[in-house]
């Protein structure tokens, strides 16, 4: 009887054990959505453009351990891109189209849509560069329905070594490099999780000012204070350098199950300054343009639910992120607003979107522009239009409609124009 009892017993903890471990492999992925500030294609491994490229073992290896997107399109400036992203809207809807503008505090962003959705399954966190709340000090970002805010309110700091933090509605000055204290309290902050979690960790690396890494962090040599009569790719490169090595220390400093569990999104929010710019890029198709150079960025996933690999063509933009990351997240959507899940391409090759937009508005200029993949159309507010085929001439130095459109180039503008029309209506 009693050889009998343990036998039952062991059947029941062995039983336990298997469900136990069948839960914790299906349990909600771990989301790390890593933000790279002002760096373009022709600054990363992985994409043609550009022939000076920094050393970026980690970066490199998200992408090639899962996809990499070409035809990622963001904003030209840092706040419309954030904006789109963790409101899943278009920038006119927001009146977020350029750097400093100021999302209203009404808006339901992407931590609060999740948790909503979720019955409150996800800790969240944002780190890092904020600047989408203008000037506005008086704005703590969890009052949007974020768990955990500490960095940067604006959109960059005069030194890296002495700036103000903002953390929990307060500010204070850190003396420490700017990347190695957003990955210390992003590292700190994911120790302490107990459930699932989301953290968005905005870099303000490598936006100027070219001030120099801490010396183990580079692979750029012995570098003088950076002045405007030297070379400034030199200080640009060890900045994104000292990015990847501390991406690498975050994902070293998680535990082996965590670090299996968690999904990673890499991403650049708009082109490079036009003083690092390279070619085929000009320094008038980078940062602050809706040229490709401006708006193209680099994109990663990789990590868990990642079966795919290699290089994915699909049209992306910005406004995606909400939606694939909500449905990440189990929120039962693959649309809302004006973003598209892409989560189905990390299993599967398939057409996302047949369009895809991007708009600027500042005091000097007002433009918008849209793909179908092949036909781009520029267009001014001033009248003006430009009209490029990307297949052809991929860095926009013809301008079609300075010649006689043939039918098939007049069939795709008046597309694009009906598209066009729809979206901004």
């Amino acid at each position: 009887m009693k050889k009998t009892l343990y036998i039952l017993i062991a059947i029941l903890f062995l039983s336990c054990e298997i469900n136990h471990n069948k839960k914790t492999s299906n349990k909600e992925p771990n989301i790390l959505f890593i933000i790279a500030d002002d760096m373009g294609k022709d600054a990363l491994a992985g994409y043609t453009e550009g022939t000076i490229k920094p050393h970026t073992p980690n970066i490199d290896s998200i992408g090639k351990e899962g996809l990499s997107f070409n035809n990622f399109w963001t904003y030209p400036t840092c706040s419309p891109t954030r904006a789109s992203m963790i409101t899943g809207k278009y920038g006119y809807r927001t009146n977020v189209r350029w750097a400093n503008q100021k999302l209203s505090e009404s808006e339901i962003l992407l931590q609060k849509y999740i948790n909503k959705n979720t019955d409150n399954s996800y800790a969240t966190a944002v780190v890092g560069k904020w600047h989408i709340s203008g000037y506005d000090t008086t704005i703590n970002p969890e009052k949007f329905g974020i768990d955990y805010y500490a960095g940067i309110f604006i959109g960059s700091v005069k030194d890296y070594y002495n700036w103000p933090l903002s953390e929990k509605g307060k500010q204070t000055i850190s003396t420490e490099y700017t990347t190695k204290k957003f990955t210390d309290l992003a590292s700190n902050w994911i120790k302490k999780q107990e459930k699932p979690w989301f953290m968005w960790l905005a870099y303000n690396a490598p936006h100027t000012p070219f001030h120099i890494p801490p010396a183990e962090m580079h692979s750029q040599g012995n570098l003088p204070p950076y002045t405007k009569d030297v070379d400034p790719t030199p200080y640009f490169m060890a900045s994104i350098e000292a990015m990847d090595f501390q991406i690498g220390k975050l994902l070293n400093s998680m535990s082996k199950e965590d670090r299996e569990n968690t999904l990673i999104i890499f991403m650049g929010d708009n082109g490079t300054e036009p003083v690092v710019t390279q070619a085929p890029y000009t320094s008038n198709q980078v940062k602050r343009s809706l040229y490709q150079g401006g708006i193209n960025m680099p994109l990663f996933v990789s990590g868990k639910g990642v079966e795919r690999k290699g290089m994915d063509n699909n049209l992306i933009t910005s406004t995606d992120i909400f939606a694939t990351i909500a449905e990440i997240a189990g929120v039962e959507i693959d649309e809302i607003n004006d973003s598209k899940s892409f989560k189905s391409l990390l299993s599967e090759k398939k057409p996302i979107r047949k369009y895809q937009y991007s708009e600027m508005k500042n005091e000097k200029k007002d433009a918008w522009t849209i793909s179908n993949g092949t036909y781009k159309l520029l267009v001014f507010a001033n009248g003006k239009e430009e009209m490029y085929n990307l297949i052809n001439d991929p860095y926009e130095k013809n301008n079609i409609l300075n010649s006689t459109l043939n039918t098939i180039e007049k069939k795709a503008k008046e597309e694009l124009e009906i598209e066009l029309l729809r979206i901004r209506n």
